[in-house]
């Protein structure tokens, strides 16, 4: 069914947006109609991607909190609100990895930094958009992308583990507290893909025994819509 859904209207915000499975994403959905902003560092990716894909492309970093009220504001205003936020965006801390006791507290600060600050800041800069949304009837969502690492300890994955782990935990007590507000939380683990990140945390890994980017987010697109009935059956009718 997902592969030929119209998202026309659909409102979504993704953080990574020029690489591995957040480029996946911002061209799927941009492909089924959606009105994407994502938000990358690097300014010729972003200028690549949005010439690309029809997207709106933001650059800024979402380690750092002076960035985030900027591109918040550059979403909803490019947008005209948001419906979906993605925090895709991720930080492996030390590269090589290391153990903990050989990890640096400025390494394991940069993984908190973009892992959950980052994606708690955007999120609680977005709120108000993604409760006007859910009062519009258009439903909201937040998908906050996790990993195995966040539940199963792997030596020398201590700083983005204990980071993944901490924003699983805090997208659960959002979801939780957001109830009255409409709006959904969701931690999703796409498992060990194909991209960038993966091949900087284990570049003797065999690409041929990852999961690819795309597939990937047809999974969580199709998550998406699951969690969204009430726009779920707006797009299956053709009224969004």
């Amino acid at each position: 069914m997902q592969m030929n859904i119209d998202l026309q209207g659909f409102r979504v915000a993704i953080t990574g947006g020029t690489s591995g499975l957040g480029l996946a994403l911002v061209r799927q959905l941009a492909a089924k109609g959606a009105r994407v902003a994502f938000v990358a560092r690097t300014a010729a990716n972003v200028e690549r991607i949005a010439a690309e894909t029809g997207a709106h492309g933001i650059m800024a970093d979402i380690g750092k909190k002076d960035d985030i009220y900027s591109a918040a504001m550059q979403v909803t205003a490019s947008l005209g609100g948001v419906d979906v936020l993605i925090n895709n965006a991720s930080s492996l801390g030390p590269v090589p990895l290391a153990l903990l006791a050989d990890t640096e507290c400025e390494e394991l600060e940069a993984a908190l930094a973009v892992n959950l600050l980052g994606a708690f800041r955007l999120t609680k800069a977005l709120f108000g958009a993604l409760a006007a949304s859910a009062r519009e009837g258009r439903g909201s969502l937040v998908i906050n992308i996790s990993s195995d690492a966040a539940v199963n300890a792997y030596p020398g994955w201590g700083a983005y583990g204990a980071s993944k782990a901490a924003l699983a935990h805090l997208t659960a007590i959002w979801d939780e507290e957001a109830k009255p507000d409409g709006i959904r939380f969701l931690a999703l683990d796409p498992g060990d893909m194909d991209t960038p990140l993966h091949a900087l945390a284990l570049p003797d890994a065999d690409p041929s025994t990852l999961k690819a980017p795309e597939l990937a987010a047809a999974e969580i697109i199709e998550k998406m819509l699951t969690a969204l009935p009430v726009r779920a059956a707006l797009i299956a009718g053709g009224q969004a």
